[in-house]
């Protein structure tokens, strides 16, 4: 084999090669797009969320303000029921899309009676 076939040779195996290299890396670029993109509609929904959580709480703001004046306990008002209950909800689905566990009901402490107040004491 003369010098100008090895050469051919070498060069028709190279171009094969990078054929391959460049189809590799564009599916790797492609699953890469894919992941970036699903990323990134992720973050515009928790976007969107919080901003209607932030409408929501001045709502709940301005009607809790409204009922101080004429209701001892402004929260046993059914619209604000409704706006918490709103909020909650998408407090739940902005959990969810961040990957971060629902956040667990704190418990209240047993109240000690006085008698057991005294016997630890």
């Amino acid at each position: 084999m003369n010098f100008w076939e090895s050469l051919k040779k070498d060069m028709q195996r190279g171009i094969k090669e990078g054929i391959e290299a460049v189809k590799e890396g564009a599916v790797v670029v492609r699953k890469r797009a894919e992941t970036l993109t699903e990323d990134a509609k992720k973050h515009y929904s928790i976007f969107e969320l919080k901003t209607k959580v932030q409408k929501e709480i001045t709502e709940l703001g301005g009607s809790v303000y409204d009922l101080s004046s004429t209701s001892k306990n402004p929260l046993l008002d059914k619209k604000v029921k409704a706006i918490i209950g709103r909020i909650k909800k998408m407090e739940i689905e902005i959990r969810k899309l961040e990957g971060k566990p629902e956040a667990k009901q704190k418990r209240k402490p047993a109240r000690q009676s006085i008698k057991s107040q005294k016997k630890t004491a």
